[in-house]
């Protein structure tokens, strides 16, 4: 049986500038700002790439996964 494909978001800490606009577009909650570090919680994220799409930093990738 194939395995099905995913899609997940991850961050480059090297381009997040921690603005938090990622925060604020994310309707599932995902996206977490703890002191200086973005946390993305996978339980939540759908991968719909809302919160890449808006980050000036172009700090967020989706990827696709296997699951």
């Amino acid at each position: 049986m194939p395995k099905r494909m995913k899609k997940k978001v991850v961050v480059n800490r090297y381009k997040c500038a921690y603005c938090g606009a990622c925060i604020s577009v994310c309707k599932y909650n995902a996206n977490e700002l703890v002191e200086t570090f973005l946390l993305i919680y996978e339980d939540r994220c759908t991968g719909c790439g809302v919160c890449a799409k808006v980050c000036p930093m172009g700090a967020l990738e989706v990827i696709k996964c296997t699951t």
